[in-house]
């Protein structure tokens, strides 16, 4: 038998609280469980249907990494839940039983263990409709995404809004579902620890974001797999020249060589790198090397120096790279550094 039988077949058994031992709220009272579970995630509107508003129950389990957590959150009776935007944060809701319908923007979509999740972006209203449902809820940072997108697309931080329906019959849906599943399996398994390694949540992490990046996007798909050198049209040359200044970011710039090993004059690829990416070599090279910049500080040790990780990635003068980041990613080097330990230390204390 496979995994994803296996875990086909996990899913469709009775529902039962999972992440029980990250009990955060448990209440059959509405106001209560607004409150709480609005603590958590952000402040919402919370209205029982009347007819069954004698089933009412909220439960919401959860279980925090770095730079996002794996939810259980479940609602006895019919509920409608009005975020409006949800700000901080993107939401990947997968239901576990029962049904959802999710209203974002100008679409309706109804998801159900077996047909459809949602995936909710931060700028978008949101508006809800869960009947007897229970949903394993993996949160995403916003800043992490965002930033994660403007490295892989060449852009400089924007909004994100990815397509709200995840059919979970394709590949990248059943994807998904499985690593939410064996996200959630692990965290199960810690309990009792203080923490995973930091190797372990940054490989999730990673992983995550790959799968996210995966969803169809308002242009970012595009822009990623140009930026990428993956469109099936880009010329050989050029495609080739991409992927040395990829394998040799760390290295100073040499056109002459860049062009012979690409088999194309100097003038030429320039002129292919303005035509297809939008942007000379040389800022072709610098973004590279800002995106990673970007990824290391997103997993840096406590006593890392921006300076070690700059030199390393080929920076020479520390004012202009840090102008060229916070140009990029919004903030300066130092300030995503600070963001990221004191999310940390949260998440160790």
């Amino acid at each position: 038998m496979t995994a994803d039988a296996a875990i086909d077949r996990s899913w469709k058994l009775p529902a039962a609280p999972r992440l029980a031992a990250y009990g955060r709220v448990a209440t059959h009272d509405v106001d209560e469980a607004a409150e709480q579970i609005g603590r958590i995630f952000c402040p919402h509107g919370l209205q029982p249907k009347a007819e069954t508003a004698r089933d009412f129950l909220a439960l919401h389990n959860c279980a925090a990494f770095d730079g996002f957590s794996i939810n259980y959150v479940a609602y006895g009776g019919v509920v409608t839940i009005d975020p409006g935007c949800l700000d901080r944060f993107f939401l990947v809701q997968l239901p576990f039983a029962g049904a959802a319908s999710i209203r974002t923007a100008a679409r309706e979509i109804a998801t159900g263990p077996d047909c459809a999740a949602s995936l909710l972006s931060p700028t978008l209203p949101t508006r809800m409709v869960w009947d007897n449902c229970a949903q394993l809820i993996l949160l995403l940072d916003r800043d992490l995404v965002e930033q994660r997108a403007a490295a892989l697309s060449g852009r400089a931080v924007q909004p994100v809004e990815f397509e709200p329906a995840v059919a979970l019959t394709t590949l990248h849906g059943a994807r998904l579902r499985a690593h939410m599943l064996a996200l959630t399996d692990l965290a199960e398994g810690l309990v009792g620890e203080r923490r995973p390694p930091a190797a372990m949540a940054a490989n999730w992490r990673e992983t995550l974001l790959d799968i996210l990046f995966a969803h169809p996007s308002n242009g970012l798909s595009e822009a990623i797999r140009r930026h990428s050198g993956r469109i099936e049209t880009l010329p050989g040359a050029v495609r080739r020249a991409r992927d040395l200044l990829d394998a040799q970011a760390a290295e100073p710039l040499d056109l002459a060589q860049l062009a012979a090993a690409a088999g194309i004059g100097i003038r030429a690829l320039q002129g292919g790198f303005r035509r297809h990416f939008g942007m000379s070599i040389s800022d072709m090279l610098l973004d590279i090397r800002l995106a990673r910049l970007n990824a290391q500080l997103m997993t840096a040790a406590p006593e890392a120096r921006i300076i070690d990780l700059a030199f390393e990635l080929g920076f020479t003068h520390l004012g202009r790279m840090a102008g060229a980041y916070r140009d990029k990613f919004g903030e300066t080097p130092s300030a995503t550094l600070q963001r990221v330990q004191r999310r940390r230390g949260r998440f160790t204390n």
